[in-house]
């Protein structure tokens, strides 16, 4: 009551006081365009009081270049985590959850949605003056969008400085942030990929802050318990087969020419080089590669110049998710000659078709454990294994077989989804 009293008697405090609450009412508990917004609320919130069921957690995706995965057009860049990320967000949907995504601005329509998502979208990606636009326009439009999203998890998939935005926004608004660790790099506790010290600086203290971090190896599990300190839960990533299972057939991959694939970006932690390499080594086999140079480095074009004079290397540039279940389905192997990944979608993609692979990296050793392919750590170790699986017809179909099983005992939507689910549960159930 004194307070009150020294409200009434003091008008400019009075007049202060009633700013401040404006502006946190304003800030903390209205959306920008609230009439669009009161039939979300009542289709998400008030129809489970009437029915008395337990509402899932509202799950925002906060994914920045996930719009041409999720909406299936080619917007110039779409990876495994989109694909992921997008996969995910459709069958949380078709489960009954509240599903928003946070992407670019890429044209589309804000607010729109698409197969139970629904999207907002940030400021484009290209806007805002070099140098500042990571605060405006980029990281406010990400706080915007936030806030219209209004879920109660906000995941995030990408091991840059946009973790630390999204944990610290979600301390402040008392939402949950969850971080999935999508490569090695991320973490190593030197954090070689992040260059800038903002970068380095806000990447750490939404580690530190995530309510739950995944990752999808014992190796990346380690490496964030001794490096900092976290405890993180393992959960397979989930993969859809590439067009149509049952177009692979072990007798249609045999063939007097083997063919073999290699997916990516060229770039040199991808060691494009060595492909090039093995193919000198190897004119009896084709070698078919998607993928491009994202910013057109000294090295990728010194490279794809060098596999223009490659008989046996056919370069197909970057191709879209929609094609690429063709060249899977030509090929009799994938090779990988990556010096670091984490789990690579196009391991996935590769053994949901029962095709082996052949690969430099190994994640948690499943290659080798499971009879997946092989292993190689050079060059001359490339070229022995493509000739042992592709001279044998035996000890290709046996890799293939493991490698359709594990494939589909750990790494489909079935599988993999409820592990997520639970995951999102636990941290939306503890209010702390």
């Amino acid at each position: 009551m004194e307070r009150i009293n020294e409200l009434i008697s003091d008008p400019d405090r009075c007049r202060r006081t009633g700013e401040r609450v404006r502006r946190l009412v304003k800030f903390e508990y209205t959306w920008e365009k609230p009439a669009e917004n009161v039939p979300d609320y009542m289709q998400h919130n008030m129809s489970d009081l009437y029915t008395g069921r337990e509402r899932h957690p509202r799950i925002c995706f906060v994914a920045h270049n996930a719009y041409g995965a999720l909406a299936g057009v080619d917007t110039g860049h779409i990876g495994g985590i989109e694909r992921q990320q997008s996969l995910m967000a459709k069958s949380l949907a078709k489960r009954g959850y509240h599903i928003t995504m946070l992407t670019w601005d890429e044209g589309q329509d804000d607010g729109i949605d698409v197969d139970g998502v629904r999207v907002f979208k940030m400021c484009r990606k290209e806007a805002g003056l070099k140098g500042l636009r990571f605060l405006y326009p980029k990281w406010t439009s990400l706080c915007r969008a936030m806030r219209r999203a209004n879920a109660d998890i906000y995941y995030y998939n990408c091991g840059d400085l946009g973790l630390g935005q999204i944990a610290m926004w979600c301390r402040r608004h008392r939402r949950k942030c969850v971080y999935s660790v999508a490569s090695d790099p991320a973490c190593d506790r030197r954090l070689p990929a992040l260059k800038p010290l903002r970068e380095r600086v806000l990447y750490r203290y939404g580690l530190k802050h995530s309510d739950a971090v995944i990752v999808q190896t014992r190796r990346q599990q380690q490496m964030l318990r001794e490096g900092f300190g976290i405890e993180p839960t393992i959960i397979p990533m989930p993969c859809e087969a590439p067009g149509n299972n049952d177009d692979i057939l072990p007798e249609r991959t045999l063939e007097e020419s083997p063919h073999v694939l290699w997916v990516g970006r060229i770039s040199e932690e991808k060691r494009f080089a060595w492909l090039l390499d093995v193919a000198e080594r190897c004119p009896q086999i084709t070698f078919h590669v998607a993928g491009a140079s994202n910013n057109d480095s000294d090295y990728a074009l010194a490279q794809m110049e060098r596999a223009a004079g490659i008989p046996n290397v056919k370069m197909h540039g970057r191709v879209p998710h929609s094609e690429i279940a063709k060249y899977y389905r030509r090929s009799s192997v994938l090779c990988c000659t990556s010096a670091y990944e984490g789990f690579p979608n196009s391991f996935l993609e590769a053994w949901s078709l029962g095709i082996p692979v052949i690969s430099t990296f190994d994640p948690d050793g499943v290659i080798v454990i499971n009879g997946l392919g092989f292993t190689a750590a050079d060059v001359d170790g490339i070229v022995a294994r493509l000739r042992e699986i592709t001279e044998s017809p035996a000890t290709w179909l046996k890799a293939s077989t493991a490698a359709k099983r594990y494939y589909q005992e750990n790494h489909t939507i079935e599988v993999c989804l409820p592990k997520f689910e639970r995951l999102f549960l636990e941290v939306a159930g503890n209010r702390s």
